[in-house]
């Protein structure tokens, strides 16, 4: 790529830093890595208009953001080791359960950094001395104000309630139950090399199920492969990762994943595509027996649209092999709808991703 490093700004608690971490590493791509301070986040906020983290300089000054489409941009470009499928249907799989990983897991990761009294008080306090460090007040009020505004913003305003706090629970148990007999089987979720599906689960395994207290004590006991995944995935370099093939299509024993996603994330993208296109403020869902009333998000909307448009460009054979595996069928009239939406590509989000 180039001599000289990128500069990865961030957070080393942070959800979608730690994905993107992750993937440069395993590229081989020089960084250098900033500890975001509110100085930092504001700077970078005024030179791409977004508010967010992680944030990427190249070396030339060209700003990148939303790790999907930075992802994109450098498997793009060629360089081994690609890390993407070589079949097409392999490929919309990797992008379709990067997403859910993304924004599906998001909700349970937040759950557990802030509905637990034990993970709240160590993150609250750990946000408070690395982002909020050059807030002129004392440790306690920052952490007190922080933990206050995460729990305000992540528990309450993202629908969570005494009554479906079980089904988040649910969600993460299951989810450990079905990725456990991949990660008995093979290095990666598709075989020996990771691809975007990988990264996108990394976020939510390693800065927040693997390290805060609660969920880190379930994955040990009832999931250690999956935490052998997060501390090889970790590990990977391109040196590593050269004497193994690209993988292809996800086998087989990740099919209860795959309709678990259609039958649960897949109606909720509908739902709130249509609430968007429809210009209406909440939207609501059921996931794992719990009920939902959550803000629409037309970052959400544009990327199922983007996934949408992946598929319709699948051969009909490859389609009807795509919508066996989920158990669904996608709409192909998604990609017609016209919606007054910001662009994935700039890494816009209607919530305060900066945060995670």
């Amino acid at each position: 790529m180039t001599a000289k490093p990128y500069t990865l700004y961030g957070l080393k608690l942070s959800y979608f830093t730690g994905k993107l971490e992750a993937y440069l590493r395993a590229k081989g791509i020089a960084f250098q890595f900033v500890e975001m301070k509110m100085a930092d986040f504001q700077r970078c906020a005024r030179e791409t208009g977004v508010a967010q983290m992680p944030q990427l300089l190249s070396p030339q000054g060209a700003w990148l953001t939303d790790t999907t489409t930075i992802i994109a941009h450098f498997e793009g470009q060629g360089a081994e080791p690609k890390l993407s499928s070589t079949t097409a249907t392999g490929n919309f799989f990797s992008l379709l359960l990067e997403d859910a990983f993304d924004e599906w897991l998001w909700r349970p990761a937040l759950y557990y950094r802030w509905a637990f009294e034990e993970d709240s008080r160590l993150m609250g306090r750990q946000i408070a001395r690395t982002l909020l460090r050059d807030l002129p007040a004392p440790l306690w009020l920052r952490s007190f104000w922080i933990t206050q505004r995460q729990k305000r913003e992540y528990l309450k305003s993202d629908g969570v309630t005494r009554e479906n706090g079980p089904a988040i629970e649910r969600h993460y148990l299951s989810l450990l139950d079905m990725l456990e007999p991949a990660f008995t089987a093979r290095p990666y979720l598709f075989g020996d090399r990771p691809c975007e599906a990988d990264f996108g689960l990394f976020g939510s395994m390693f800065r927040h199920f693997s390290s805060d207290p609660t969920p880190a004590a379930i994955m040990r006991e009832r999931a250690p492969n999956v935490m052998a995944w997060i501390t090889r995935l970790w590990a990977a370099t391109p040196d590593c990762l050269a004497n193994y093939d690209r993988v292809t299509d996800p086998p087989s024993d990740l099919d209860p994943l795959l309709r678990c996603i259609g039958a649960d994330y897949l109606p909720y993208l509908e739902a709130n595509l249509e609430a968007v296109k429809n210009h209406v403020p909440r939207v609501r869902f059921e996931s794992f027996g719990g009920h939902f009333e959550i803000p629409t998000s037309a970052y959400r909307a544009a990327c199922w649209q983007g996934l949408c448009r992946k598929f319709a460009a699948l051969s009909t054979a490859e389609q009807e092999a795509v919508s066996n595996r989920l158990g669904v069928e996608i709409k192909l009239s998604n990609i017609s709808l016209e919606l007054a939406l910001s662009s994935p590509a700039k890494g816009r989000r209607v919530r305060n991703r900066h945060w995670k």
